[in-house]
């Protein structure tokens, strides 16, 4: 079975770095996970009037209000079949902040849309569309499209 960006890349895939294309080309049959560690330079948040919002997103795990620099964290990638039958890739991402936070997103290729699509926190209520491509350099580029709300009926797409 292809993993999901080699799906969404299709003969691309083939042109990145031999060691990204072992880091993304697993998939639920292989029963392998990628975990690593890391630093992210620099975690922000917008004005005060946000935090509330932020707070709320960190109960689902989709944001959360803490900012600052040189925060170490760890990256879990998983490969499994979800309750839909779609393979799916877990990103959960750990910042080791004054309050640890997660970060939970669940990606999978539609094939409806040709393109990963991105399930962001614990009940996955915004989607993004993900438009991937190689660089140059044998690299991955992406493109996020729109988020779109997966509990509102209209399904409502915002920046």
């Amino acid at each position: 079975m292809k993993s999901i960006y080699e799906q969404a890349l299709g003969g691309e895939f083939k042109l990145l770095h031999p060691r990204i294309q072992q880091r993304f080309g697993f998939s639920s049959r292989d029963n392998v996970a990628c975990i690593g560690t890391g630093t992210m330079e620099k975690i922000w948040h917008g004005a005060f009037y946000t935090m509330p919002f932020l707070y709320v997103g960190s109960w689902r795990r989709i944001m959360f209000p803490e900012q600052g620099e040189s925060i170490p964290f760890t990256i879990k990638n998983y490969a499994y079949v979800d309750e839909h039958g779609r393979e799916t890739v877990t990103w959960i991402r750990t910042f080791e902040t004054a309050v640890p936070r997660r970060f939970d997103a669940y990606m999978i290729y539609s094939e409806q849309r040709r393109r990963v699509v991105d399930y962001l926190g614990t009940h996955q209520h915004l989607a993004v569309d993900i438009d991937l491509s190689v660089d140059e350099r044998g690299a991955f580029s992406s493109v996020r499209e729109h988020s779109v709300s997966t509990k509102n009926p209209s399904d409502l797409a915002f920046p």
